[in-house]
């Protein structure tokens, strides 16, 4: 029997599994990875010498379900029977209801919402419990999703709300990234070196703003002098109504969220 099961091949299992075995919280002889896609079967155990890479479900003590939302319940169907204890869901959307009622009593469930930045290590994961899921749980899910970036336990009515927030917040970013480039463009910057400022400055940004506890407003603040090229800037997106923007964007992802999991 295998320590860990990852059904599901995509790019967040790639990272997970990626973040595992560097950390060492996962070895590779105790993991197998299930997948349907030959092709993508063929990529994984390229990238994963010594981890196992299948097409049907081995028996395992734990799993962690990456499909697509819609194919969560018959993933779990699938491993069904096999030993399974714990299972680990980084579905965008299926409530632990629908995990527990897949899985049945005996089994521990706890739900997961993890962004991209976990390829490079920086990810930024919620966690909530399932029904029959406690404290020695939720610290095993740490642990897994501890290895590629932060975690944090949340109640499951705020999951939607993470994942506007973190869940698919990493594409705010890129698309704010995307118009910067492009005006820096149209004012006469050359593309690639637009690309190099763009690139470096949001990663400057961010570690300033991981640098202590000071809140975001006193980090703008800080840099944003009274009558200075900043301060217009700024002024114009306050005046575009670039926080309520924000906010019904951030809507918009946790009503989808909460669609997906209905």
């Amino acid at each position: 029997m295998f320590d860990l099961e990852v059904i599901g091949g995509g790019r967040m299992a790639e990272a997970l599994v990626r973040g595992w075995l560097d950390s060492g919280a996962v070895t590779g002889d105790g993991l197998v990875i299930v997948e349907l896609d030959p092709v993508r079967r063929d990529e994984l155990a390229a990238a994963f010498p010594g981890v196992t890479v299948v097409d049907v479900p081995r028996p395992a003590g734990a799993v962690v379900v990456a499909t697509k939302p819609h194919h969560v319940v018959e993933a779990l169907a699938r491993v069904a029977g096999l030993g399974v204890r714990r299972v680990l869901s980084v579905a965008a959307g299926v409530t632990t209801g629908v995990l527990d009622a897949a899985v049945g009593a005996e089994v521990a469930v706890v739900r997961a919402m993890p962004n991209t930045p976990a390829l490079v290590g920086a990810g930024a994961a919620a966690i909530c419990p399932g029904r029959h899921a406690g404290d020695d749980d939720l610290a095993w899910a740490e642990g897994l999703l501890g290895a590629v970036g932060t975690v944090v336990r949340v109640d499951e009515g705020d999951m939607d709300a993470v994942t506007a927030v973190s869940g698919s917040g990493p594409a705010y970013l890129f698309l704010l990234a995307e118009a910067m480039r492009d005006a820096g463009v149209a004012r006469g910057l050359r593309s690639d070196v637009a690309d190099e400022l763009v690139r470096q400055t949001p990663l400057g940004a961010a570690l300033l703003l991981t640098d202590g506890d000071d809140p975001p407003e006193d980090r703008r603040a800080a840099v944003t002098s009274k009558g200075g090229t900043t301060a217009a800037a700024v002024a114009v997106f306050e005046d575009g109504g670039f926080a309520e923007l924000v906010a019904a964007a951030m809507d918009a992802a946790a009503e989808r969220s909460a669609e997906l999991g209905g």
